[in-house]
């Protein structure tokens, strides 16, 4: 996975970020930053990377308290705010300040932060699989709810969703993989699925996780309703798997 990439970490905005960046590329213009989603690690861009990677400057990059990026402790430490902030540093750290950004899942809900506190520093961004933080809680349907229930249970005070994952995480969080769509782990690539159960079998990971969802509920659906109805003033593009979850219960263009 990741050919020609090597793999590093930069400590900004106090906190340590695991990355991978191509070694050599033709251009410094049109960064692009991918940033994936639960309950997954950079790892998912793999192969997708390597496509854009011989003309672009590519960064795949762990969110906080996911795969090797640092996990403070706190749940006020895991809002979609502080994920973006990480994020701007780490890219202004390697040297670019207008970049685009691509991002799946929690990577999609980070970088839609990313652009409405900082729109100036994005050329574009692509977001994968989500309707707005504020849409999703504010009006939870009962379908919704089934399908997304993990944002509900991973939510609870601590040590309660941590101590049930604990027991059995590969079962738990294969079955979040499973149940978004995808018919059986075989649709995984192997190497990946490696570096996810890698990931989520450690227990500050698990920690992290929750508190993610916790921040989510507690902090980010507050920030989303302070920007409601703000439109992005940038090139936008939202994609979604036709047989997923989300697509089943909304109309996402009219989101």
């Amino acid at each position: 996975m990741f050919d020609d990439f090597k793999q590093l970490k930069a400590k900004v905005n106090d906190i340590e970020i695991n990355f991978k960046i191509r070694n050599s590329y033709k251009s410094c213009e049109n960064a692009i930053l991918f940033l994936h989603g639960f309950p997954q690690t950079h790892a998912m861009w793999a192969g997708i990377a390597d496509q854009f990677a011989e003309n672009y400057p590519i960064i795949c990059s762990d969110l906080r308290g996911y795969g090797d990026s640092e996990k403070p402790l706190g749940v006020e430490n895991f809002t979609f705010r502080h994920m973006a902030e990480d994020q701007l540093r780490l890219m202004s750290h390697l040297g670019f300040e207008k970049f685009h950004v691509v991002g799946h899942d929690r990577g999609g809900r980070v970088a839609h932060r990313m652009a409405l506190d900082e729109t100036d520093r994005l050329k574009s961004i692509t977001l994968m699989d989500i309707v707005p933080t504020r849409l999703l809680l504010s009006e939870l349907t009962t379908q919704v709810a089934k399908s997304y229930y993990h944002w509900l249970f991973l939510a609870q005070p601590s040590p309660f969703p941590e101590r049930l994952i604990t027991s059995d995480p590969d079962y738990f969080y294969e079955s979040c993989l499973l149940g978004w769509g995808a018919a059986k782990l075989d649709d995984f690539d192997i190497e990946k699925l490696r570096e996810y159960r890698k990931s989520w079998e450690n227990a500050d990971t698990i920690r992290a996780m929750c508190d993610d969802y916790r921040a989510a509920i507690e902090f980010d659906w507050k920030h989303d309703n302070e920007d409601h109805n703000r439109c992005l003033d940038i090139p936008t593009c939202l994609m979604w798997g036709k047989v997923g979850a989300m697509a089943k219960h909304y109309d996402i263009p009219a989101t």
